[in-house]
């Protein structure tokens, strides 16, 4: 790889990092091609990228972006998992994946400017996704109105209950 090729992967790697809402290193040392197909496959479906980067270029790619709070964490075998629109998303699948394959490790991460050791990378993936949270936002939405509905629908019935009985009264009264 010339000089050339590689001021392209950091400028490229640069605008990614700039642009992604996490970062999550890993270790892959271990991984077979079967199991890092399986890892990628999955994360490429929920639109996460995931790329193996020489630790050198990602020092220099990470340079004024959020990613560079982790730029000492770039040795060994490393990594990138990036997700531009759910963060919890990436956290989640190599969690998941790291349970099931011991040699998947998650080393650190980085999301709006605050670094992520592995256990807050775990409890980011115990959150729901950004799909069930809409869900409960919109469920919480909906619920609303429909209270409001059945407490002001309830005011005119407590008030025919009222009358109903004065009524049952009077001719009991009258009788």
């Amino acid at each position: 790889m010339n000089l050339e090729e590689k001021k392209q992967i950091v400028a490229e790697l640069n605008k990614r990092f700039a642009k992604s809402k996490v970062v999550i290193l890993t270790d892959y040392k271990g991984l077979n091609v079967d199991d890092m197909t399986a890892l990628r496959r999955k994360l490429r479906e929920a639109q996460v990228e995931y790329q193996v980067v020489k630790n050198t270029l990602l020092r220099r790619a990470s340079e004024g972006t959020d990613a560079e709070l982790i730029k000492n964490e770039f040795s060994g075998p490393s990594a990138i998992a990036l997700s531009y629109d759910d963060p919890v998303a990436p956290a989640k699948i190599l969690t998941d994946f790291a349970k099931d394959n011991n040699k998947l490790e998650i080393r650190i991460g980085v999301m709006n400017g605050k670094v992520m050791d592995l256990s807050a990378i775990k409890a980011l993936s115990s959150l729901p996704s950004r799909e069930q949270l809409l869900a409960q936002v919109l469920a919480a939405m909906n619920a609303v109105p429909t209270a409001l509905v059945t407490a002001l629908s309830d005011v005119p019935r407590r008030m025919l209950n009222v009358l109903t009985a004065i009524k049952e009264q009077k001719e009991k009264e009258a009788a």
